[in-house]
């Protein structure tokens, strides 16, 4: 393959310029093949790199700054499949705290997409997966709510979000909370997202900073996802168990003060004019 490769892609870049070729770095999150697999993707100047990997819960909680060193000027990643192992609530959270990393570097990371889409609950030979199915009924998984918060409300632009004067990622002062911050143009959107993976209900103070003095955030919005028991999930039998509750929620001023009960992820939303 890396042998080989060059020849494809400076044959592909001479004839179609704008295609964009991803190559890849195998199915590691780290090691030998996978350091091979990025060197020949810069090398080439490849356009993205596909990165594949299920890991435990525990390696995404520790894993919040791994895309924060990469090079935002080299080949972008594509991260192609990705997971934790499972589909409780549990693991949707560590996930939906894990892309906050993401999103935070958005300029690096170009692509990202979840585990298998399908899966019959009657021939498993794969899991997890976003929607499960049988003859007569589909569900979908808690994960799946959250890759739909975060496509439905990904913004057009990062924002800075700071807790301590550093990036909230839940750091030893940071409490277990992981956020991130984005702004959608086109809807004059601030998005904020919050995971609090601890046991412990949070007071969040967030402070709209940098704002002119005319500028008004208003049709505040609070889309939650939240379960008492971390090993709840979806099922043909209960398919509605979880799923994001909306709530309005107003602002005052450039402030919003509210409490955050543990194990929960939340979307904010506010109009900017």
């Amino acid at each position: 393959f890396f042998e080989r490769y060059p020849y494809f892609h400076k044959a592909i870049k001479e004839k179609y310029p704008d295609i964009q070729i991803i190559a890849s770095s195998g199915p590691f999150a780290a090691g030998g093949e996978y350091e091979k697999g990025w060197n020949c993707a810069r090398s080439n100047h490849a356009d993205m790199v596909d990165e594949h990997y299920y890991m435990a819960p525990e390696w995404f909680l520790a894993n919040h700054h791994r895309y924060d060193s990469f090079d935002e000027n080299g080949p972008k990643v594509f991260l192609g499949e990705y997971a934790s192992w499972g589909n409780t609530w549990y693991n949707a959270l560590i996930e939906a705290s894990y892309m906050t990393g993401m999103e935070r570097n958005s300029e690096k990371v170009g692509l990202a997409c979840y585990a298998p889409l399908l899966c019959n609950v009657n021939y498993i030979n794969w899991k997890p997966d976003m929607i499960w199915f049988d003859n007569l009924n589909s569900v979908r998984t808690v994960s799946y709510y959250v890759q739909q918060l975060y496509g439905h409300h990904k913004g057009t632009n990062v924002l800075s979000l700071t807790m301590n004067k550093k990036p909230v990622t839940g750091a030893e002062d940071q409490n277990g909370l992981f956020a991130s911050a984005v702004y959608d143009k086109d809807k004059s959107e601030i998005i904020v997202k919050v995971a609090n993976t601890s046991d412990k209900v949070q007071p969040l103070s967030l402070k709209f900073e940098g704002l002119k003095k005319q500028d008004v955030l208003s049709d505040g919005r609070c889309i939650k996802l939240r379960s008492a028991d971390l090993d709840k999930d979806n099922t043909i039998e209960q398919p509605f168990a979880i799923q994001p509750q909306e709530t309005p929620v107003s602002i005052d001023g450039q402030v919003l003060n509210v409490e955050l009960e543990p194990k929960t992820f939340v979307v904010y939303i506010f109009k900017k004019g």
